[in-house]
């Protein structure tokens, strides 16, 4: 067997999964709207930013945390918006579990 043939299947097999083709048509949805791609990208970034400080141990922003609440609230009053975001952690959680399983099987490695 060899890896990088199985890691090639492997990733053929996540592009022809349903949580990566939902995933990429909301977001290609939502990148058609104009001025909605802006706003996703910033609640994205601070987002981004917040989960940083916390894998930091750093203590996070309050002004940042509300800022993004309130960003989240607005998006998803959007369907397409809540759709995306949806779809967008159901993918996330298949790339978690696929990591997982492939962290499993090499953790006597690892330690």
């Amino acid at each position: 067997m060899n890896v990088y043939d199985e890691v090639n299947n492997l990733g053929r097999a996540i592009k022809e999964s349903k949580e990566y083709s939902e995933y990429k048509e909301a977001k290609d949805k939502v990148k058609s709207v104009e001025g909605l791609k802006e706003k996703i990208d910033e609640f994205e970034k601070i987002r981004y930013e917040e989960q940083i400080l916390a894998l930091q141990g750093e203590k996070q922003s309050e002004e940042k945390m509300k800022k993004l609440q309130e960003l989240y609230q607005i998006l998803v009053q959007n369907p397409e918006v809540k759709d995306y975001f949806d779809k967008e952690v159901r993918f996330n959680v298949m790339m978690a579990d696929v990591n997982k399983i492939i962290g499993e099987a090499i953790k006597d490695v690892l330690q």
